[in-house]
């Protein structure tokens, strides 16, 4: 982004702010930040009439650009999930204001700035943060129950899914890739005889996992990236979390790369979500492992379509290392295998 449009972007933020109500004068070290595949995302300190500076992040989708694969089309749908979120004490950035339609700045909002660690492998690895990993899967199991308890969502237009319609999808995308894997052949042979196709629905984050969170010393500041949100099942969000892809250097312990299933259970229980049999949980973590296997093999047909960026071809080949993933989900000597044996 050259200087001129930087000034754009900053003037519509001023003007948002101040559209808003707040009595904002300037902005200043405006910055875009790393990440964000779909949408963008701007540090920048807002500058008050009485000298205070409130240090924020804008949240945005440029004027003309779309993202409605999957995930929220609108920021503004994206920003009342979030405000929904903050009313169940769930730790999310707070909403300060939102760019107002036919901004020159696209479609976006402002929320504050929350310190902290974000990256999933050195969330993993940083001395300073071993005691907050020590509660970290507990933890994630209270909140997800928090928003899974939600109410008031209905009237947000979210897409709804059961587990039935999310595997006919997975089934689809799979298909879509234009390559017989026979992991996933297997794989998607057993979903459709192991994934249960009952039970309520609920509001999910949709992308609850190592990486989406930001993390102090004293455990987790603020769930991020809400772009995801739908409804559906309440495994889908804890299966998720459980990918292997998720955890990093630590394969060993299954939530996120910091904790166990049974801890991330127990939280979910302790904090009034519905228990989730291991068994159910078991079945969705081999859905969400294919699930990624599939974006990855979505990404890996793109690349050798002509979209030969180097993160294209690093996302492409994890497609092999789902399968790999497969198999240990699958295979008899898996520890759930054995949970299922004693319990019949």
């Amino acid at each position: 982004m050259n200087d001129q449009s930087l000034d754009i972007l900053g003037d519509a933020i001023l003007a948002a702010a101040c559209e808003a109500g707040m009595p904002a004068q300037s902005v200043g070290n405006l910055k875009r930040l790393s990440g964000g595949a779909s949408k963008e995302t701007w540090a920048f300190d807002l500058v008050l009439e009485n000298g205070e500076t409130q240090r924020l992040v804008l949240r945005r989708q440029p004027p003309g650009r779309r993202f409605s694969s999957q995930g929220l089309e609108s920021v503004a749908k994206e920003a009342s999930i979030a405000r929904l979120a903050r009313l169940q004490d769930i730790p999310v950035p707070m909403v300060a204001f939102e760019l107002p339609e036919g901004s020159a700045g696209g479609d976006g909002y402002a929320m504050e700035r929350v310190d902290g660690e974000t990256v999933g492998v050195r969330v993993l690895k940083l001395p300073e943060l071993e005691k907050a990993r020590k509660g970290m899967a507990r933890r994630c199991g209270e909140i997800l129950a928090r928003l899974h308890r939600a109410k008031g969502y209905e009237t947000l237009g979210l897409r709804e899914e059961s587990a039935a319609q999310a595997l006919e999808a997975l089934e689809a995308r799979y298909r879509d890739t234009g390559r017989e894997r026979p992991v996933f052949e297997f794989a998607l042979r057993w979903l459709k005889e192991n994934l249960k196709t009952g039970g309520d629905h609920v509001l999910l984050h949709g992308d609850f996992r190592n990486g989406n969170l930001v993390v102090g010393p004293e455990g987790i500041r603020a769930v991020l990236d809400w772009e995801l949100a739908l409804i559906g099942p309440a495994a889908y969000d804890l299966s998720w979390l459980c990918v292997t892809s998720w955890r990093f250097q630590r394969p060993d312990l299954p939530v996120g790369g910091f904790g166990s299933r049974e801890d991330l259970l127990a939280g979910y229980a302790e904090a009034g979500g519905t228990p989730v049999d291991p068994a159910d949980l078991h079945a969705w973590e081999v859905f969400q492992t294919m699930n990624w296997g599939t974006m990855c093999a979505g990404v890996a047909k793109a690349f050798m379509e002509g979209n030969r960026t180097v993160e294209s071809a690093v996302i492409a080949r994890r497609a092999s290392e789902t399968e790999f993933d497969l198999m240990r989900l699958l295979a008899p000597e898996h520890p759930q295998w054995e949970k299922l044996r004693h319990a019949g």
